[in-house]
């Protein structure tokens, strides 16, 4: 899902009120809400439906902060509080951060043309017609299956954000630009290249000195899949949706590029995703948004959430490697129980960031 608040000036995306204005005091009281999040996440990952990381935090302190299951079931290894999960598409939200530096610096402009921007970019007529802003709002009309193989190679293959560029840069345009929205990870894949060529600085680089640095995110990055730290979560999935909810599981590895992109595909912890709430909330990060975010991603073996400013003062990170909706259900009851919105009829607060049991890029 993509941001509450601050994005959506830029996004144009339908966006409720943002739940902590809303309900300023939450309807639970502190110790009631630790013992309800502890007693459902223990009943889940013994039915071994949650497995990964969860961060429960009020004033910027953890109130909450508990790890549940196997980073490698192979080898038994537990998943620990500092263990580096995959994020899938949350990564969207450093580039648009990123994007909005470059806005502020007089780089780049939103209402220009992809052209404007990158007169040789592959594809004329694409460039031509879409603009910045668009792709921001997942309204370019930009298509293309950034989940497949290049031409001759494999998944393995694609090892930066450029590699991704050919998988889709000469298909035509979905529709005419502007008139719908259509989730598109290849036009975040563009976006990042143009942070690339616009900045001067390697994309990875950039997203590490402008977001994470400022942020004291030490363990954020995109790790190559073959080299990940060894404090990494591996994924693993049933299958996707309609796959039994006990079914067996399998490593997600046939599903991950080499690396990550712009798009998704990048690792981080749950204190670094905390920090980065925080960092928001100090405004230590040029171009960020405000703290009282929503962000989420999801993919076989994957699935994250990031909920901001909550009622009566809470932050929650929830990682977790199993498919989705592993993290987001919980991020849905904590809402619930804070008033954030309805237990039996969740409301989604804020436009999808990744397709459910899409893989991210």
């Amino acid at each position: 899902m993509l941001i509450r608040s601050f994005f959506a000036a830029v996004c144009a995306l339908p966006v409720a009120a943002c739940a902590a204005a809303q309900s300023p005091q939450p309807p639970i009281a502190q110790e009631e809400l630790v013992r309800r999040l502890s007693a459902t996440l223990d009943s889940l990952a013994g039915r071994d439906q949650f497995s990964g990381v969860v961060v429960l935090a009020r004033g910027g302190r953890p109130v909450f902060e508990r790890a549940y299951g196997f980073a490698d079931r192979e080898a038994r290894r537990p998943n620990t509080v500092e263990t580096a999960f995959n994020l899938g598409s949350i990564n969207k939200m450093f580039t648009q951060i990123a994007v909005r530096q470059l806005e502020a610096q007089g780089k780049i402009h939103l209402d220009s043309t992809l052209a404007h921007h990158w007169p040789d970019y592959p594809n004329a007529e694409v460039a031509r017609r879409v603009t910045i802003r668009q792709l921001l709002q997942h309204r370019s009309g930009i298509g293309g299956n950034v989940f497949a193989a290049p031409k001759g190679g494999t998944r393995g293959d694609l090892r930066h954000n450029r590699d991704f560029l050919a998988l889709f840069a000469s298909e035509p345009l979905q529709f005419e630009p502007g008139t719908q929205s259509r989730y598109s990870n290849a036009g975040y894949v563009v976006l990042g290249l143009l942070v690339e060529r616009l900045s001067g600085e390697d994309y990875y680089d950039y997203v590490r000195r402008h977001v994470y640095t400022p942020a004291g995110m030490e363990r954020t990055a995109h790790f190559a899949a073959d080299s990940l730290p060894p404090d990494a979560a591996l994924g693993y999935t049933r299958g996707g949706p309609g796959a039994p909810e006990a079914g067996p599981l399998r490593r997600n590895t046939e599903t991950l590029p080499g690396r990550g992109s712009a798009a998704g595909g990048g690792y981080s912890t749950a204190r670094d995703l905390l920090r980065f709430v925080q960092a928001l909330r100090e405004r230590r990060i040029a171009g960020g948004p405000p703290a009282g975010i929503g962000i989420g991603g999801g993919a076989p073996g994957i699935n994250a959430v990031v909920e901001g400013d909550l009622p009566g003062g809470y932050d929650l990170v929830v990682l977790a490697n199993l498919d989705p909706p592993a993290a987001q259900d919980v991020g849905r009851r904590v809402r619930a129980w804070l008033g954030a919105e309805d237990e039996d009829q969740p409301r989604r607060r804020t436009p999808p960031a990744a397709a459910p049991g899409s893989p991210g890029a």
